[in-house]
């Protein structure tokens, strides 16, 4: 006879539910709402504090609310104690998780990897050994912290025994020892460990890449860089190097296949977030030209909290890392923050350059800064003695366009030592077609189709502003031209990717082979995200009615 099972209860699937709606909130990044779930929970267990915590410290980079949240767990396990060690560790106080893991009544091998990954993170590398010799128990990652600590501080000869020493390897194991000799000026011996790899990961091709940049070997990099089946954002950013660094001219000859650039992309996010996981165990992350790169990557995925966490993880930081952070908060409107940025720079010692400057002004542009926009555009050639490059005039121009300052934004553009390109007349056209301003959006429009006579944008924009004023008589004379000319309106589109096969999506074009089944599943979609939402308004309500 089976033994008798006690169904699950409702209460239990509410509570992991609930503990699984946390943790996802909190890798989001949307620490609120996590709390909010956690303090309407009915019921809670060591797994719900727990989601919460790491939420704390990881998503909401608040390492003292988390301590108080650990303070007041009513029981805690050995995960909790791992979790605020490595919060600790991740926030650089290496002290407090000292104390923690101390005072731990349990560890694990995990624990005990936390701090010894802390310890080499830190550059505390005698500190790292002995505990290293400490430990009770070892495994593949405790042996490739080691590996990889040991060979970026030189020890590469003493990294190489400690591999040699390991009773199994995995990707991360070589890719940290390639990377040691890479980074030590070792070609050779990278080149026949690399040959001697089991398997090789894109990890590990790129460190191979970038040094045949060092060798000076463009060819080999080429090779293996186009035998990388699935490439991602580090990848091209380390074959761009090499392409930019070698010759200049042939730069663009070698982006000439714009497809494969377009196609690697769009898939940053799931395996540019692979190889992030990859480069921390292996403890890579360190590398400032790796980590410029993966700012730069979830910036572009919409996690501007990640790429922060990247940055703080640096422990030293050259104007290109400080541009990046400050490009992924312009991105997304944080003004704020991009302005006390831009202050640290100098404070931390370094000088603003153009591109700091070109973030700047687009951070201004996303919230309308419009004064500050000009004292900065002016402090550039006066304090810094940068020359304004037609991106920031396009910027000045964009401003004070959407601000409504249609012959301020006018002026600039005449003022400009160059041509104006025609980024910088569809700002002001656009401008023009929003506030009704017919005398200089004919003037723009003109200047675009020049410039391009065969986009049907400018003549479209041109025709509404006419049609918003009345004028029916120059939209039926823009349309004429558009037809005389056979120039059509080209419609809208868009495209995703799946399984290595992008979709493309065209505005009216109901074409596609899935297109019934696409439909059903957005409309479930839309139904259970409306039924979550309900939910969670259901049990804050419960909450303040029990209050």
């Amino acid at each position: 006879m089976h033994p008798f099972r006690r169904p699950v209860t409702i209460l239990a699937r509410h509570l992991l539910r609930d503990n699984q709606r946390i943790s996802a909130l909190g890798r989001a990044g949307d620490v609120a709402a996590a709390h909010r779930v956690f303090d309407a929970m009915p019921q809670r267990d060591v797994v719900s504090w727990n989601a919460l915590l790491t939420a704390l410290w990881q998503g909401g980079r608040d390492l003292p609310a988390a301590r108080r949240l650990f303070d007041a767990m009513p029981a805690r396990d050995v995960i909790s104690w791992n979790s605020i060690v490595a919060g600790c560790l991740a926030h650089g106080d290496l002290d407090a998780a000292s104390a923690y893991f101390a005072r731990a009544p349990r560890r694990n091998v995990a624990t005990w990897n936390a701090m010894l990954a802390g310890l080499v993170r830190l550059g505390r590398m005698e500190d790292a050994e002995r505990m290293f010799e400490e430990m009770p128990e070892r495994n593949v990652v405790s042996f490739t912290a080691m590996v990889d600590g040991l060979a970026r501080c030189g020890q590469v000869a003493r990294a190489r025994e400690v591999f040699d020493a390991m009773p199994e390897r995995n990707l991360v194991s070589w890719a940290a020892m390639i990377s040691g000799y890479v980074e030590s000026s070792m070609f050779v011996e990278a080149k026949e460990l690399f040959q001697a790899m089991p398997e090789k990961n894109v990890v590990a091709c790129t460190m191979m890449i970038t040094g045949y940049c060092k060798d000076g070997d463009v060819e080999s990099a080429r090779r293996l860089f186009d035998g990388i089946s699935v490439k991602d954002v580090i990848s091209w950013n380390a074959m761009i190097t090499v392409w930019k660094e070698q010759n200049a001219q042939a730069f663009d000859h070698e982006l000439s296949s714009l497809d494969d650039l377009f196609l690697s992309h769009q898939r940053p996010c799931p395996q540019g977030r692979s190889t992030h996981a990859v480069a921390i165990k292996a403890m890579l992350e360190s590398s400032i030209s790796f980590s410029n790169a993966l700012m730069t990557m979830y910036s572009k995925c919409g996690n501007v909290g990640e790429s922060e966490l990247v940055f703080m993880n640096l422990r030293s930081h050259d104007i290109i890392s400080w541009n990046t952070i400050v490009a992924a908060y312009a991105q997304h409107g944080k003004y704020q923050k991009v302005i006390a940025l831009f202050h640290e720079i100098e404070a931390h010692g370094l000088t603003p350059n153009d591109v700091t400057f070109l973030s700047v002004l687009s951070a201004c542009g996303h919230v309308g800064m419009v004064d500050d926009s000009l004292k900065l555009f002016d402090l550039m050639s006066s304090k810094y003695a940068i020359s304004p490059r037609a991106e920031h005039y396009a910027c000045i121009v964009d401003i004070l366009s959407r601000a409504g300052q249609l012959d301020k934004a006018c002026n600039y553009i005449k003022d400009m030592p160059f041509e104006a390109e025609k980024n910088v007349w569809g700002a002001l056209l656009g401008a023009c077609q929003t506030r009704g301003n017919v005398q200089l959006g004919e003037l723009a429009a003109m200047m675009l189709t020049q410039a391009d006579s065969e986009s049907s944008g400018p003549y479209v924009m041109l025709s509404n502003i006419y049609a918003a004023a009345g004028m029916w008589d120059e939209v039926n004379h823009v349309r004429g031209r558009m037809k005389q000319k056979g120039i059509k309106k080209q419609p809208g589109y868009s495209w995703t990717e799946i399984a290595d096969e992008v979709h493309m999506f065209v505005g009216g074009d109901a074409s596609h082979p899935a297109m019934s089944k696409i439909i059903s599943e957005l409309r479930k979609i839309s139904f259970h995200m409306q039924m979550a939402t309900d939910e969670i308004y259901m049990m804050e309500e419960l909450a303040q009615e029990s209050d």
